[in-house]
Parts: structure tokens; C-alpha cells; sequence
């Protein structure tokens, strides 16, 4: 019996041809046409005037919060409840993450409790989409002007999502979304910032370039690292952006099939279908344990492995890494909905390339092992 993975992309559109003009002109590196075009066409998706493409979604978000000038000491408001990631990119700046607890319907930042974080040193609020349903961004927009505020938007998870019909990644002052394999639109590896503002977008470029100076290369007037995207990336990005609608469709199919077959078995908590702003885009499909149930999330892991199924935990809290404790980051601080969704909340095989036989199976495999706990 096969494993069925937890994600695997689909790559069985215009991504070979495209790499093969990259080949044949030998334009493999980040100074190809692809990479402009990919550019221009997901700034465009997005309802943005400026896109630069990096070499992976952490590299956006670190762009990103030096290009608004984040630094040393300043506060930055951010879910407890989200990849590493976001957090890096604010303190590898010297700057301070401030922790918001989660909403547990939409597993997103609770926006009603950021306003008591803000103190005369937050600088930016990072809204950060998990799942498939976006944050209430009204509310975060509303509070970033009230208080001068920058807002840094993680669409990563995200492409071909909107919110009151505006697409996500359009909303603050600078957007990043992430490529990676398990997303809508993957390069493999591969992320961009996109933003309204010339200024931003120029300083962006220079940062993913080891800042070289513009009348002189090789002279640098600040440090900066190589972000740089290529030409192979963008070819398949470009390739997958084709078929974005395409991909929405699908997930969204599988994320009403499992559902459909999954709701009445008891002692699972099921991502829900819409809000009053968005409809559930199904980036992956997330499952939380009842708080009844006595099992956590990796025994659920080890379980479905056995059945030849894979999963995923879902992201351990902020204020919980192992690494920022021992720096003293959050002391004693405690978010009660994130720390829940940590420990008992996991996702389900749901990548584009999953078939219909899949799907049943993992159904199947769901259901045992939840009669076996």
C-alpha cells in the first residue's frame, strides 16, 4: 500500500516547457526574463503596483521589516500561533515580538485583544493568514492608523485568497507570500514582497542584492544578504500562476469532500467553512482534537503513519520555542487558544496532486484511528 503524503505539488502544466527555454537560452540565474514576468504577474494577481521576488518566504518577511526600517528595540504586535518565521524576521533586527493569543473559529490573531499591546514602542502589527481563512484585517488597518502603525501582511499561505473581496497580500504597507511546495503556487523554494510604495519596492531590490550601491558595484553602504530568485524558480512559478483559479477550485473541492465525510465523527473540531469575509481556501485542512479527547496531535501523527497516511502537526507557539525561552523572550507569558491549538490541532493530506482514491483513504484512516483513541 502506498503512502499518502501529506502534500505534493501539481506540476503537469507549462512548468517543463518554460524550464526548457530557460536551458536552451541559458538564462538560469536571477538576471532572466521569467523572473520580471512572474514578478509583474503576481503583483498583478494581488492588486499590487510592485512585486520583488526572493529566494523563500522567511527571506520576504526579513526584507520586508528591514525595508519599513524596523530595528533595535522597536515592538512589533504578531500571532503566538504561526511559524518561526515571523518571528525571526523581527528579532534577527533587534526588534521585540509581541504576542497575540488565537481565535479559535478562525485559528487567526484575535484581533479585539491588540489593541492593549500597543505602547510607544510598537512600531508594525504582523498579520499573519494561517490556514485558509484570513485575519479580520478591517480591525488591524483601523488600529494601524489610529496609532502610526506599519502592517506587515504574511500571505504565505494564502494565493488566490481574498477578504471582502480584495485579494490577500493587498492589504498594509508590504505583503510577502512564500512558494514553497505545499502552497497554491510553488518555485520549489521561492517568496515575494509585494507593496504600493516605489520606495519601499527600490529598497527591497537593493536588499535582496547584498545592497550594492547603485552608481558603484561592489561598494556597499549596509549589510544585507543574497535573496536573490531565479530564472528555473520563476519559470515554474510562472507556469503555476496560470492555473491559480484552477487551484483555489480544487482545494476547495477537497476541503468540502472531507467535511462531507468527516463531521460526524466525534471528538474532532473541523476548520470552518466561511465568515462573514472570506470563504475557506483550504491551504491545508486542519483538524483539532476535542479537549476531551486524552491524545495530542503527535500521537494522532504516529497513528496515521501507521496507516500509511501522512500528517502534520499543526505550528508550536511562539512564546513556547525552545530557543527564544532561553533568551528570555515572553517569561511567563501563557495564550491559552494557541497553546490548545498546538498541542491538538493537525492537518491532513490535501495537495494538489491528491486523487480521489487518496482522499478515501485518508477518510478511512481518519475515522480508525479516531475509534481506536
Amino acid at each position: 500500500m502506498d503512502f499518502v503524503p501529506v502534500n505534493e505539488p501539481l506540476l503537469n502544466g507549462n512548468e517543463k516547457k518554460y524550464l526548457c527555454e530557460c536551458i536552451d537560452t541559458g538564462w538560469i540565474s536571477s538576471e532572466g526574463p521569467f523572473v520580471k514576468a512572474f514578478e509583474q504577474k503576481m503583483s498583478v494577481t494581488v492588486d499590487r503596483k510592485y512585486g520583488i521576488a526572493v529566494s523563500n518566504g522567511t527571506a520576504a518577511l526579513e526584507v520586508a521589516m528591514q525595508a519599513l526600517g524596523i530595528g533595535e528595540g522597536d515592538e512589533v504586535i504578531m500571532p503566538a500561533f504561526t511559524i518561526i518565521s515571523c518571528a525571526m524576521a523581527v528579532t534577527k533586527l533587534g526588534a521585540i515580538p509581541v504576542l497575540v493569543d488565537s481565535d479559535l473559529h478562525t485559528w487567526n490573531m484575535n484581533v479585539d485583544e491588540v489593541e492593549a499591546k500597543i505602547t510607544p514602542k510598537t512600531k508594525a502589527i504582523m498579520i499573519v493568514h494561517i490556514y485558509g481563512l484570513p485575519v479580520e484585517v478591517d480591525g488591524v488597518l483601523a488600529l494601524a492608523k489610529k496609532y502610526g502603525l506599519k502592517v506587515i501582511e504574511d500571505a504565505a499561505e494564502m494565493h488566490g485568497q481574498t477578504y471582502r473581496g480584495k485579494p490577500c497580500g493587498s492589504f498594509g504597507d508590504i505583503s510577502t507570500f512564500s512558494f514553497y511546495p505545499n502552497k497554491h503556487i510553488t518555485t520549489g523554494e521561492g517568496g515575494m514582497v509585494v507593496t504600493d510604495d516605489e520606495e519601499l519596492a527600490e529598497r527591497c531590490r537593493m536588499l535582496r542584492n547584498l545592497c550594492f550601491r547603485k552608481d558603484v558595484r561592489y561598494v556597499h553602504d549596509e549589510i544585507s544578504d543574497n535573496y536573490r530568485f531565479t530564472n528555473l524558480q520563476a519559470a515554474v512559478g510562472l507556469a503555476q500562476l496560470e492555473r491559480l483559479d484552477e487551484f483555489v477550485e480544487r482545494k476547495r473541492a477537497m476541503g468540502k469532500y472531507y467535511t462531507e465525510q468527516l463531521k460526524d465523527i466525534v471528538g474532532m473540531i473541523l476548520p470552518i467553512e466561511k465568515t462573514d469575509y472570506a470563504d475557506n481556501i483550504y491551504w491545508v485542512y486542519g483538524i483539532v482534537l476535542d479537549r476531551q479527547i486524552q491524545a495530542d496531535n503527535r500521537m494522532i501523527q504516529k497513528l496515521l503513519a501507521e496507516e500509511g497516511i501522512g500528517s502534520r502537526t499543526f505550528f508550536w507557539c511562539m512564546h513556547e520555542q525552545p530557543v527564544y525561552q532561553k533568551q528570555g523572550l515572553f517569561n511567563r507569558e501563557s495564550y491559552p487558544n494557541a497553546e490548545y491549538l498546538a498541542r491538538k490541532g493537525f492537518y491532513i493530506p490535501s495537495g494538489l496532486a491528491l486523487t480521489e482514491e487518496q482522499m478515501e483513504r485518508v477518510v478511512t484512516g481518519v475515522r480508525g484511528v479516531m475509534t481506536r483513541i
